[in-house]
């Protein structure tokens, strides 16, 4: 006997749009302007090695925001998740930064937390707005 699906309101119905993995991929590139333009700005190279050496501590900090945020099942689109993942990304990256020897003054952090803030939530509150 197979229960029947409840049925959600308004109010608690998904808004996903599109496969419920495009936020990552959206995110992902974010993170990865974020770093390439960071990169560049201070005349370092865009060689994979040193790409991947300043990316992979916001790689890490946006998973714990994703995991996060699914753990309460929020969709990963909304501006409320985005603000989440934001946090989540700047914090854990710049503490993995420090921890893993790479430099960090606070015009850095400032810096990453604004571009990020903008980068990762800026998206979806242009989404949201289109949405309405």
């Amino acid at each position: 006997m197979t229960r029947p699906s409840p049925t959600l309101s308004p109010t608690t119905r998904r808004r996903e749009v599109g496969p419920a993995w495009w936020p990552i991929v959206v995110d992902l590139v974010a993170v990865l302007a974020f770093v390439v333009i960071g990169r560049r700005s201070h005349a370092e190279g865009l060689d994979l090695p040193g790409l991947l050496g300043t990316l992979w501590p916001f790689v890490v900090g946006s998973v714990v925001g994703w995991a996060s945020v699914t753990g309460v099942r929020w969709p990963l689109s909304a501006v409320r998740s985005g603000a989440v993942v934001w946090v989540s990304t700047a914090v854990i990256g710049v503490l993995l930064r420090v921890v893993s020897g790479q430099g960090v003054q606070v015009s850095f952090v400032v810096v990453t937390v604004v571009v990020l803030g903008v980068f990762v939530v800026g998206w979806r509150a242009v989404a949201a707005l289109v949405r309405r």
